[in-house]
């Protein structure tokens, strides 16, 4: 399994409006492109962050399904979403994969 994993660390006087757009916006846009087969959301309690810290982890099941994610749909999804929440979150993300 390949997991990619985006998170993100949100003002905290944005965090339910964020978690509101990404359910209802930004997961189903990236879900729609077929290139995952599931999604989880977490949050992460004992972040270090001032702000909430969220991890959007889409699984699928080949590498070259995440490459196609990221060649064709990633730079406009990180877009809109910039233009939503721009100056009040930080982004960082992975590709990781199952070991067991």
């Amino acid at each position: 399994m390949i997991i990619y994993n985006e998170t993100f660390v949100v003002d905290a006087g944005a965090s339910t409006e964020w978690l509101q757009w990404m359910k209802q916006e930004h997961i189903p846009a990236a879900m729609q492109t077929a290139c995952f087969t599931e999604y989880q959301i977490l949050e992460v309690v004992d972040s270090p962050n001032e702000g909430a810290t969220f991890c959007i982890q889409y699984k699928t099941t080949e590498l070259s399904k995440f490459e196609e994610f990221k060649n064709q749909h990633l730079q406009a999804l990180h877009i809109r979403h910039h233009q939503q929440f721009e100056n009040r979150y930080v982004l960082f993300n992975s590709i990781m994969k199952t070991v067991d």
